[in-house]
Parts: structure tokens; sequence; C-alpha cells
């Protein structure tokens, strides 16, 4: 007679139920469940990994869209760091609009959604109305109206010259001309206007309350119960807005007519990737760049989240 106790017993229901077949109706279920998620695998086979993977082979050929394929390796990458000065034009210039456009257009959003987080009258018009921006402002059409107001004898122009500031068109000028983009980013701060209002709406007010007991004021309130409050919101926009900035293309592209000028002023990353697949058909190189881009975000969101144990604060956890 073979001894154990009860550990060795329900070893051996398990490897009972182990050998046990499945019963019909179970794989059923299995079946259902993956013919439900078929259209999610089948696309995301088609538009997101299949492509995904012949743009990283492309990005080690070189490829002109009409004839095959050729394979070069590390050529077109060691091409992009070492012998491209646009390449790294390009950089700079994206870099310096990220690091502009991103605190001005949160900036924006958070002031907004804390007068808006007030109750008054006609408030989903003045909701609706700041929103709009953000539908339109990635349109060629706004593009082409910002192209209008800031060009030589535009709006702008006008207006600064009848009070005696003759600064000529800005999207003519190399010293200007970013920022009109900078503008039109910026003004574009409706989606995250939508989800700080979301986030200020989940702050329970009796933390508002105690504070004021405390003798806080405003701006003391707003420092030391919004902002912790709202640090994980602040997050999550920080690091899509900042996403959206490095891929921001079709203002830059209407504006200086696909060229980025004047003097390269405007040549965003994105710009000059369309520039060497679509126009000088150098597709190989356009993947390189492209695989450079989201190796980078991916880096820049990694930095973002590690950093964030300092400043973000989440309900329920202790303030070091």
């Amino acid at each position: 007679m073979s001894g154990g106790g009860p550990g060795a017993a329900n070893a051996d229901d398990r490897r009972r139920a182990a050998r046990r077949p499945r019963s019909p109706l179970r794989r059923g279920e299995g079946r259902v469940a993956w013919l439900l998620l078929s259209p999610w695998t089948v696309g995301a086979l088609l538009l997101t990994i299949g492509p995904a993977a012949v743009s990283l082979y492309l990005s080690f050929t070189d490829y002109d869209l009409f004839d095959a394929p050729h394979w070069i390796g590390l050529r077109n990458y060691t091409t992009m760091f070492t012998h491209d000065p646009r390449y790294w034009d390009a950089v700079r210039v994206t870099a310096r609009y990220v690091v502009l456009v991103v605190p001005i257009k949160l900036a924006l959003a958070l002031a907004v959604a804390l007068l808006l987080n007030r109750k008054r009258v006609g408030q989903g018009f003045y909701r609706s109305a700041f929103y709009a921006p953000s539908l339109l402002g990635a349109s060629v059409a706004v593009a082409l109206v910002w192209r209008a107001l800031f060009s030589t004898g535009g709006t702008a122009d006008r207006l600064l010259s009848n009070i005696g500031i003759h600064t000529g068109g800005w999207i003519d000028q190399p010293q200007y001309a970013l920022y009109t983009l900078v503008l039109l980013g910026a003004w574009q701060f409706g989606a995250p206007m939508v989800i700080f209002l979301a986030g200020l709406k989940q702050i329970p007010g009796d933390l508002y309350e105690a504070a004021a007991i405390d003798g806080a004021g405003r701006i003391r309130r707003f420092w030391s119960v919004t902002v912790p409050m709202l640090s994980p919101v602040l997050l999550f926009n920080l690091v899509l807005e900042t996403i959206h900035a490095f891929q921001a293309f079709t203002g830059a592209f209407i504006v200086s007519s696909g060229r980025g000028g004047p003097g390269d002023s405007t040549l965003f990353y994105t710009l000059y990737l369309y520039q060497r697949g679509f126009t000088d058909f150098r597709m190989g190189y356009a993947a390189a760049m492209a695989w450079i881009l989201l190796l980078a975000l991916g880096v820049l969101t990694l930095v973002l989240f590690a950093t964030a144990r300092r400043w973000v604060f989440y309900a329920g956890q202790e303030r070091s």
C-alpha cells in the first residue's frame, strides 16, 4: 500500500484531470473565441505586423519603389548618421519643435480645462468650441489658411505693420518660420484639454475644502491639490503629445510647400523622411529613418515613465 498525504492525493487528481479529454463544449468555446478574435488577428498581421516586418527588411536594402530591393546591410544607417547633414538638421528642428510646442500646448489645455471645470451657462458650447481645433488642425485646409495668415502680405504681416513692426512674412523668414508651426500645433489643444477636464472631475471636492480650512489660497490649492491629483493624467498627456509632436507632418509640408524651407528651418523629421522616400525614391533609406524614429520614441517613453516615479502621485499613495 503506497503512502502519501493529502498533497499526494491532490497531485494524482491533477494528473487525472490533465489526462481527461476536453469536453466538446469547451472545445467549441475555444473555436468561438478564435473566430471572434480572427478579424483583429488578421488585421494585426496584414496591417501592422506584416508591414512593420517588410519595413524593417527594406531598411537594410537599396529600394527605389520600381526595382527589386537590393540588400546593402547597415549602409543606410551609417550614411544617415555620418554622411547626411540634412538628417541632423531635421533632428534638430524636430527636437526644437517638440520642446516648444508640448509645454505650451499642455499649459493651454490645462488652463482652459480649469476654466471649463466651473459650472457656467453654455458650458457644452464652450467645450465643443475649444475642442474643434483638434479636429481641424491637422487638415490641409487649415494649414493653407495658416500659410495665408503668416505669408508676406498676409493678415499677420499687415497687422504687425500697422503697429510699426515690420518683420515680413513669418513663413518666409528662417528665424520665424518654425514659430508659426508651433502656434499651429499649440492651437490644437482640444484633445488634451478634454482629458484634463475628465481628470479634474475625478478630484474629490473635500480635498479642496480641507485645504481651504487650513488657510490655503487658490494658488496653494492648485499646487498642493490639483497638480498632485492630476499628475497621472498629466503624464498620459505628456507621453501622448510628445509622440504626436514628433510625428507632425501636414503643417510643415503645406507651409513650406514640401521643401522644409526657408533654409531647412521647418524640415521636420517626418517631412525629410517623406522627401527621401517619395521625392528621392530612396525607400530603403526612408524605412531606416522610420525605425530610428520608432526606437527614439520608445526610449523617450521609457525615460518619461522612469522619471514619473518622482512626480506622479496616485490616490492612496503616501507622498515621500
